[in-house]
């Protein structure tokens, strides 16, 4: 891969994304309004509340928006011939998925800052550890999510698609990540499958570095660090397997 060609892909990435001011709002706003949302419906609630649903929400809502999002983008770029006429200059497949990555994960790290700004300075979520691991978490969590929706991407011909892959690759890891039943209740049988699903450990790491405090390397314990490289191995395994599935319509 190119580090050049990749971060000229990266650029024109953002550069459309600009101009689309419908997708920037989905990307940036509609995170800010769904925890908004959820805050005021479990304010009142007893024996339920925005801590204990927040730090699991800012693990999923960027997984799931930045899933959406690219898998729909990728379509479109292939629909319109753009991705095809990439490929016949000297781009590789590892430059456009990289340039992608790139682009889709300085866009995550805006969204990831927004969401726990807006979680932690005005909807008061308490965080023990340091509010600054929650965002590296956030992004990582769209990383992954970027690169699982443009892995799913080559494998669906429409838009309409795409978003069909939401129930079988997003829904099950959003039951089994531990947000409805803690992952340790869950029958043996759905806890190794939680086992398996990055998913999982994103949400274990968020609610770690949001309700314990230590005193190891970056003020959060060593699971952190292991669930963090879990995810991120997982993204990168997905950016592989979308290189190697991502196919020209031409020879």
């Amino acid at each position: 891969m190119s580090a050049r060609i990749a971060s000229a892909v990266a650029a024109r990435v953002l550069a459309q994304l600009r101009r689309d001011h419908r997708t920037l709002a989905m990307l940036l706003v509609l995170p800010c309004a769904v925890l908004t949302l959820l805050w005021w419906m479990f304010r009142d609630q007893s024996g339920i509340g925005f801590d204990s649903l927040g730090p699991p929400l800012l693990a999923l809502i960027p997984f799931i928006v930045m899933f959406l999002v690219t898998s729909v983008t990728t379509l479109r770029e292939r629909s319109s011939g753009t991705l095809e006429r990439l490929l016949a200059m000297p781009t590789g497949k590892g430059d456009f998925l990289g340039g992608y990555a790139l682009a889709f994960g300085l866009v995550a790290a805006v969204q990831s800052v927004l969401a726990v700004l807006l979680s932690v300075l005005a909807l008061g979520l308490t965080v023990s550890g340091p509010t600054w691991m929650l965002v590296v978490v956030a992004v990582a969590d769209a990383v992954l999510g970027t690169a699982l929706g443009l892995f799913v991407s080559a494998f669906a011909r429409t838009e309409f698609q795409a978003v069909q892959f939401m129930p079988a690759v997003v829904i099950p890891q959003i039951l089994l990540c531990g947000l409805f039943v803690p992952r340790d209740q869950m029958p043996p049988v759905l806890e190794a499958i939680s086992d398996v699903l990055p998913l999982s450990y994103a949400v274990d790491a968020m609610t770690a570095v949001a309700t314990t405090t230590s005193t190891g390397f970056g003020g959060v314990e060593a699971s952190v660090w292991s669930d963090l490289a879990v995810v991120v191995g997982f993204a990168l395994a997905g950016l592989a397997l979308g290189a190697a599935t991502l196919r020209r319509r031409t020879p």
